[in-house]
């Protein structure tokens, strides 16, 4: 279970918050007349975006600590955040960089679960000495859901909360969310059905659960939408809610899909009550994801915890590609769960390891001694859902089995008991030369990289830009995915 920091969303209203995030930038504007006097510029927006800095996993002795336990993480915000910032020609701050996302923003090709496999997923150990520190290895636990057919896929129930406020408007925002939302309706089937609200100066319910045979009528309420006033979350969220409960069926998917720039104040309920009522309809069945838009002013925080609550996905969108890569290319992951509270406890053997760090997963981090206290809220993983951890290790000897995987999962509906299995790393995996490593370890590494770096790691400072870009140009898996990561690794690097 993430340990939360708490919620700290800084609101800015009317139109300064609607024209924040750089709009305007390249725009020649013409100076008026002073009439002599010296011309000042307006002073541009104040950046109220909000990050929190969940610090870097320390290194740990195998000795002192054999064991590392952390919940999956299969959100993507932070790479696609970052992307944004780099692509606009700045640094993402370095809070808002958490390396889990930015592993698991990328398709590796792992194989996945046997057919007839009782287990959900299947586990891919790995390890190469480190391209980055000399003595040092990059070892990978990594995961891969089986896949969802037509016949299994259970009928989805959605309602779209969507943010009009004024801080929402404009084409990367309120326009972005409507494409993103036409691209999902479309790809829903037959049995699905979409409910829509809206908040802001008010709470609107712009259409009652509809099933998508009426895809038209749908359309037609998500082109109604239009950004303006303040924003009362809390009441959308009750509302959202109450439509949810309309279409509610056991066994089914049943989900909020907030879409927002995270930039609101809650009302009369404060930020505690919503994520206590977030988690008590998650244990209804009626699960929540967050989808966040703009910049300037986004509230990254929010949009985090709201999700994690919520049993949810967190993604944002950056353009009208990652909206179809999200709500179209991998919509299964996103709404077909296949395991919840998972949860990985790596289990070191100090004979073979003398120390370890993991990359990431700080705010997913869980105690030893809860890996198998149910009450305690492990991750979710969706339908062909990839999960990648990276540890960096320094091994006494590479001729035998450095650690034990222990997974720990629910079944996705039901309250049946979690199921629990042990995965020794077999001592071949560990290769003897960087120069074996296979493509999609190699890209893992540059992604950790990337990362660590933009970070500021401090267990990275001797890490080179060009270190992680001679790993990355070797690390072709997807081509569109491998050239979007050479171009961001030279734009971070300038």
């Amino acid at each position: 279970m993430r340990r939360f920091a708490q919620l700290s969303v800084l609101g800015l209203g009317g139109l300064l918050a609607a024209c924040g995030g750089g709009r305007y930038a390249g725009y020649a504007l013409k100076e008026p007349s002073t009439g002599g006097a010296a011309y000042a510029p307006p002073a541009a927006p104040a950046n109220t975006e909000h990050y929190t800095d969940y610090g870097v996993n320390p290194p740990k002795s195998a000795a002192e600590s054999p064991l590392s336990t952390f919940a999956v993480d299969v959100d993507t915000a932070s790479y696609s955040i970052a992307r944004r910032k780099l692509l606009e020609g700045g640094k993402p701050p370095k809070e808002a960089v958490r390396a889990e996302e930015f592993l698991n923003a990328f398709d590796y090709g792992y194989a996945p679960p046997a057919a007839g496999s009782a287990a959900p997923f299947a586990v891919h150990l790995a390890a190469a000495p480190s391209p980055y520190e000399q003595g040092h290895h990059l070892l990978r636990v990594a995961l891969k859901g089986k896949a969802v057919t037509a016949a299994e896929r259970v009928p989805v129930h959605l309602v779209y909360l969507v943010d009009t406020s004024g801080s929402m408007n404009g084409p990367d925002r309120i326009e972005l969310a409507q494409k993103s939302l036409h691209l999902l309706t479309d790809a829903l089937r037959q049995g699905d059905t979409v409910a829509l609200c809206t908040y802001a100066g008010s709470v609107r319910k712009v259409l009652s659960p509809t099933g998508v045979e009426h895809k038209a009528q749908i359309h037609g309420a998500i082109d109604q939408l239009t950004a303006g006033g303040s924003t009362a979350m809390a009441s959308g969220i009750d509302l959202a809610y109450q439509l949810a409960d309309e279409t509610f069926v056991k066994g089914h998917v049943n989900r909020v899909i907030v879409l927002s720039d995270g930039d609101a104040n809650v009302g009369s309920t404060s930020h505690a009550e919503i994520l206590k009522q977030i988690a008590q309809y998650k244990e209804k069945g009626i699960t929540l994801s967050t989808v966040g838009f703009g910049s300037g002013n986004y509230q990254d925080t929010m949009m985090e915890q709201l999700a994690d609550k919520g049993d949810g996905n967190y993604v944002y969108i950056d353009s009208e590609k990652q909206a179809k890569k999200v709500f179209v290319d991998q919509l299964d992951g996103l709404l077909q769960v296949i395991a919840r509270d998972v949860k990985v406890q790596v289990a070191f053997d100090p004979e073979v390891v003398e120390k370890y760090r993991l990359v990431g997963y700080e705010n997913r981090a869980v105690a030893d001694k809860d890996f198998r206290n149910d009450k305690v809220d492990g991750g979710e993983i969706g339908a062909g859902h990839s999960v990648t951890a990276i540890y960096d290790v320094v091994l006494k000897k590479t001729d035998a089995s450095p650690l034990t995987v222990r997974l720990r999962w629910k079944k996705p509906l039901g309250s049946d008991p979690s199921t629990e299995v042990a995965v020794p790393m077999p001592a071949n995996a560990i290769l003897k030369t960087w120069v074996e490593a296979d493509a999609r370890f190699r890209l893992a590494a540059a992604v950790t990289g990337l990362a660590e770096i933009l970070r500021e790691s401090p267990y990275a400072k001797g890490w080179s830009w060009a270190t992680v870009r001679a790993v990355a140009k070797d690390a072709k898996v997807d081509a569109t995915e491998h050239t979007e990561l050479l171009e961001l690794i030279g734009r971070a690097e300038k």
